[in-house]
Formats: structure tokens, sequence, C-alpha cells
């Protein structure tokens, strides 16, 4: 299922414009049963007026300065491929759809990640479970909002429907 995407920026005059209109279809990969609509993305702080154009995909997660918009969906379950899977190509893939996201994975404890980020989420549909460091957890709702500050977390869709969450992600900086 796409999302339609209508992106507005400005003619050689200065002018606001509407660029583009179209659907956007979900990325997705063998490893994992969630899904990603990646709708806007820059690397670096955006200036005007512009020709209202998305990012190159560099990465999956920005760097400093950057922001990636998206809709994430993620199934009930734990979020791992059944049946038989060819490991080292599902990795390949990863990289190939979603650039540098393999580097955050932690193996020994799977969905656990970190980002240099700040991550804005709003939960638009199921029941979603954050977990942080040392296994403390908050279940989240419909029209709850989580800002996380570079937090080392996973997620768990522990219901009976898929989660649907629009999420802000801001590259930022450790100190």
């Amino acid at each position: 299922m796409g999302i339609r995407r209508v992106v507005t920026g400005h003619d050689h005059e200065g002018h606001a414009v509407f660029v583009s209109d179209a659907q956007v279809e979900a990325t997705t990969v063998q490893l994992f049963t969630s899904s990603y609509h990646e709708l806007w993305r820059a690397d670096a702080p955006p200036t005007f007026p512009d020709e209202g154009v998305n990012g190159p995909k560099t990465t999956f997660f920005p760097p400093r300065g950057g922001y990636r918009f998206f809709i994430m969906t993620l199934p009930p379950g734990d979020h791992s491929a059944s049946g038989e899977v060819d490991v080292e190509a599902g990795l390949r893939e990863m990289e190939e759809k979603l650039p540098g996201i393999t580097g955050l994975l932690e193996p020994d404890d799977p969905g656990m990640h970190r980002t240099d980020t700040v991550d804005m989420e709003l939960v638009i549909s199921g029941e979603l479970t954050l977990e942080l460091d040392d296994g403390v957890e908050k279940t989240l709702y419909p029209g709850d909002v989580i800002v996380q500050n570079g937090t080392r977390h996973r997620w768990h869709n522990r219901g009976t429907e898929p989660v649907v969450m629009a999420c802000v992600v801001v590259g930022a900086s450790r100190a």
C-alpha cells in the first residue's frame, strides 16, 4: 500500500508551487516483518527557496543536522523473518534498502539498537511497547507521542493488530 505524498516548493520567482504528488511505496526487507514508508529526508538543514526535491538516500538514519520522516508499520509478533531465510542475502538487502542500519543491530540482543538521533514518534494505530535498557517498558496507544533522545531501545508489538507510527528523526551529537 502506498502513501500519498504531496510536496510544495518554489518556482524561479519564489512563489509557492506544488512540485510533486505521488504514491510512496513501503520499503521492506526479508529479515524484518516491519515496513517503512520513507517520505522525506535530508542530510543537512533545509534552505529556502527550494525546488521541493527529496534528499538522496544516503543512510536510513540521518547524520547530525539531517532529518528523516517516515511511517513505520510493525505487525504483531517479534518482527523476525519466518521460514527459511538466506541471512547473508538478507543482510545485503537490508544494507541496500536501509543503508547503515545493519551497523546498529545488536546480534546478541535482537531488536535492541541506539542511534545518534532525536526521534519524535506518534502512534497512529495499534498498541506498542517501548523497551529501554534493563528491560524497563512503557506501553503506548494511539495518540501517544514518544520523544527519544539517543536512547538504546527496542519495539514490541504484543497486540493483535499492526502498529502504525509516524516518525520524525533528527541527527544529533553525543556530548
